[in-house]
């Protein structure tokens, strides 16, 4: 299967890919520790004796990372290790997202614990393109400092969020936000006016005054921020599902989106339910009710590792073809890109070669489900040459 290898025929998803979203590189050599935290959601490191390669995503970097750095497929984890820190980060990076046939990264630059790769550089290692996605709550948080500096009263934190982004608007392909981690989603559903958000902004104030960072989480403001990109007219990508410690997960299922969502349907916004797992069924089910809503599967992919497969077909049980994107939600590692590529167009392609030998479709209708979803979807979606 071209750079895949194997499931599906040679032909079927080899097609070039558009990675709706995905974050930046990272600039330094990594110890194991580090290496292996980068795999996982999890803040923590597991028990003593064991390791993140004893994983589905761990197991998938053995087998599909490790041709591109020049070592056998299944090389064990010192070896393939040793072979990253000879070869650098630069090198590892540029042998990864070149194989992985990533020609557009859309790149969400608001998460940095560290400096990272911006949009230009990230793409430069495949010889792509790179385009910015920018993060609503981080232009909500600049904001917030710029009240507790005095340069502007709490009353004009919604007009300076929406000055702002119509400063980015033009270099911006879309917004994300991230209220599942912060609020959850069962957000208000219609727009709240500038007095609610002036009252939520003097409560959210008051309480980092008292010591408590600043770090967005009043749901009234999260759906201020969506709105604020609707009424930008830029896609909306949301964090749904599956994230990192710090997340709620009973909380971030999509179901808990349905009021704003139909309030955003006149609007014909785009809407993207990102990553998805383990709701990924009932993000399918938006997906197919709304007319401009979306989904991806995201980090799940690299996360279920061979797992990915089914969790492909089960989205397509439901979703429009012509709703479903392609994404790595990669972050600081390579891998993650390859790995997202690879597991993506395995899993894309056994379930296209599933339907062609049941008859459920003909190979050229396989073909163009794959071009859609590899590349068109995210090109007509984000209105990309």
């Amino acid at each position: 299967m071209g750079r895949s290898g194997g499931v599906g025929g040679p032909d079927l998803v080899d097609h070039e890919l558009v990675d709706h979203h995905c974050h930046g590189l990272i600039r330094r050599d990594l110890t194991r520790p580090e290496f292996e935290s980068m795999l996982t959601e999890a803040d923590q490191p597991g028990p003593p004796g064991t390791t993140l390669f004893d994983s589905q995503i761990g197991l998938a970097v053995r087998r599909w990372c490790a041709p591109a750095l020049d070592l056998p497929p299944h090389a064990d984890p010192e070896t393939y290790l040793e072979r990253r820190a000879e070869l650098g980060h630069a090198e590892v990076h540029r042998r990864l997202l070149g194989a992985s046939g990533i020609t557009t990264f859309c790149v969400d630059t608001g998460f940095q614990p560290e400096p990272l790769t911006c949009a230009a550089d990230l793409a430069a290692f495949a010889g792509g393109r790179g385009l910015d996605v920018v993060r609503l709550e981080r232009i909500a948080e600049l904001a917030a400092v710029d009240v507790l500096t005095g340069q502007i009263g709490v009353a004009h934190l919604a007009d300076t969020v929406r000055a702002r982004l119509t400063e980015r608007t033009p270099s911006t392909i879309a917004v994300k936000s991230v209220a599942a981690y912060r609020a959850g989603l069962d957000l208000p559903a219609q727009r709240p006016t500038d007095r609610e958000v002036a009252a939520a902004t003097r409560t959210w104030i008051n309480e980092i005054r008292g010591g408590a960072p600043i770090r967005l989480h009043d749901p009234v403001l999260h759906s201020f921020l969506i709105w604020c990109g609707v009424e930008a007219r830029l896609p909306v990508q949301i964090h749904v599902g599956y994230g990192d410690a710090d997340l709620d997960l009973a909380r971030g299922n999509p179901l808990l989106l349905t009021g704003l969502l139909r309030a955003i349907a006149p609007t014909e916004v785009t809407v993207l339910l990102l990553h998805c797992y383990p709701f990924h069924r009932e993000a399918a089910y938006l997906a197919q009710v709304f007319a401009n809503v979306h989904l991806d599967l995201g980090l799940a992919i690299n996360n279920t590792g061979r797992g990915s497969i089914g969790l492909i077909a089960q989205a397509l049980e439901l979703a429009p073809f012509g709703k479903f994107l392609f994404s790595t939600d990669a972050y600081a590692l390579g891998e993650l890109f390859l790995l997202g590529a690879t597991l993506f167009r395995r899993g894309l392609a056994a379930f296209l070669a599933d339907g062609i030998d049941d008859d459920a479709w003909t190979a050229a209708d396989a073909t163009r489900i794959a071009r859609l979803v590899c590349a068109d979807n995210a090109r007509r979606v984000y209105d990309l040459p």
